[in-house]
């Protein structure tokens, strides 16, 4: 087995939206889980509250300030022993216990200031049976005093405890619902998924069938009905089908054109030899017929060049590439909402190839974008040159970001070197600028922008390139 071939399309994208989905489902399925336990545990809470209300409303003390015990307690858990619901309140100087703190080994109350408030979480307590447990409680802190007697007031302490067990049980029934219900969604999305994606990928397997076609020969290019996303794809193979087609013609016609021409020589030499001849008079005619044959060999190969290739790049324009880069770059770095402003002249071209426009701009600009804090400029206009010359090119882009120290500038042009290890990159996009440069004999200067107060990035070609 090939574990180096590579997967299919549709192989990296079932994978990659089945790990998708399945992340989604999986952090979806965490997230209701910890607002169901939240939504809980708040409930409790509030349900505690209220049994700490109601004792509240139902303890009485005596003239002497002794406790007298509710006669009904507001759940009928209280009065039954380990029940897991459980009643404290705390008193200067001791306490009381509902019946159903009767077995379990609960923490000891806690007394708290006047009207303070206080729900925990996980209290370690053992239950009725001997096994450890946890418990949450919620107190409510009071006061009682004897009428017109402040002297006789003390602070007494109202503490409610639930163990864990009903919650828990709350949680397992809904966490099994949960995970049941988002497994059989999570498959139907699969499969459905994996239906979407053959039907998306029908067009490529449609162009594979129609290339095989072209490749028996049982179809001379491919159709023209493709999706839009395809047609750049059918459109090159097709011109790479007649291009080949075209060399292979052009091929064949110099070889006809060849021995068409070399005919005439070798009948020439084919003559002298039936005709016998002096040996000077036959060394003249074979140099004359090979000098002939050897100029008519290199006109052809020639022709042949000059049919095939472009010698020079054609001028090009600066503004469609330079937008093309900045819609790019204004999604990739959408999050900061960086403006850029063009200040390109009038019919201004660029001397060289597209791949080496398509650096220039992109590493200049996308350097600007990342360091910018708003706004981005890019100048371009031609420079003067002498007469009959074609002009120089001065391109500069400025931004409005931290700007780069003079003692740094030298620094930050060396390749693999960043201007800040914290900001991402691998330090190579200004030394490719420069690179560039060098290579059209430019400049590359960097300074202060005047205009927007960050760095400026100042590229100058001479003219006459």
């Amino acid at each position: 087995m090939n574990w180096g071939r590579p997967r299919s399309l549709q192989a990296r994208q079932q994978l990659a939206a089945s790990a998708s989905l399945i992340a989604f489902l999986a952090l979806a399925g965490y997230a209701l889980d910890r607002a169901f336990i939240q939504t809980a545990e708040s409930n409790l809470e509030q349900r505690l509250q209220n049994y700490a209300l109601a004792y509240t409303a139902d303890t009485e003390f005596g003239r002497d300030g002794e406790l007298i015990e509710p006669y009904d307690p507001p759940d009928p858990r209280f009065n039954r022993p380990g029940s897991g619901l459980y009643a404290q309140i705390a008193l200067p100087n001791g306490s009381w216990s509902s019946a159903s703190t009767e077995g379990p080994t609960l923490p000891p109350p806690r007394m708290l200031e006047p009207q303070e408030k206080k729900f925990e979480r996980a209290l370690p307590i053992t239950e009725i049976n001997g096994e450890p447990g946890e418990a949450y409680r919620y107190s409510y802190g009071l006061i009682w005093g004897a009428a017109g007697d402040r002297r006789a007031e003390f602070r007494y302490t109202i503490n409610i405890l639930e163990d864990t067990s009903t919650l828990r049980r709350q949680v397992a029934v809904f966490r099994e619902s949960l995970w049941r219900y988002l497994g059989g969604a999570g498959l139907i999305l699969l499969l459905l998924q994996g239906v979407i994606l053959r039907w998306s990928l029908m067009p490529l397997r449609r162009v594979i069938h129609e290339l095989k076609r072209v490749q028996r020969g049982q179809a001379s290019r491919m159709s023209e009905q493709h999706p839009r996303e395809l047609e750049p794809l059918t459109e090159s193979i097709n011109a790479f089908i007649e291009t080949e087609r075209e060399n292979l013609d052009r091929q064949r016609n110099t070889l006809a054109d060849l021995a068409h021409s070399l005919k005439t020589p070798l009948a020439v030499l084919r003559a002298r030899l039936d005709n016998p001849a002096g040996e000077d008079e036959l060394r003249e005619e074979v140099a004359t017929q090979v000098r002939r044959m050897n100029d008519m060999v290199s006109y052809q190969l020639a022709r042949a060049a000059r049919s095939g290739h472009a010698l020079f790049a054609a001028p090009i324009a600066i503004e469609p590439h330079a937008e093309q880069i900045v819609k790019g770059l204004e999604k990739v770095y959408a999050g900061k909402g960086v403006l850029c402003e063009f200040e390109i002249a009038d019919g201004v071209q660029f001397h060289g190839e597209p791949g080496d426009l398509q650096e220039l701009l992109g590493n200049l600009l996308e350097n600007a974008f990342k360091w910018a804090n708003s706004r981005v400029l890019l100048t371009v206009r031609p420079e003067q040159a002498a007469p009959d010359r074609r002009p120089g090119l001065l391109l500069a882009v400025d931004d409005d970001g931290p700007g780069i120290p003079p003692e740094k500038v030298g620094l930050i042009l060396q390749r693999g070197v960043r201007g800040d290890e914290r900001v991402q990159g691998h330090g190579i996009g200004l030394a490719i600028v420069q690179d560039l440069v060098r290579g059209y004999r430019g400049t590359l200067e960097v300074s202060k922008s005047e205009e927007l107060g960050g760095a400026r990035f100042e590229v100058r070609l001479p003219p006459g390139l």
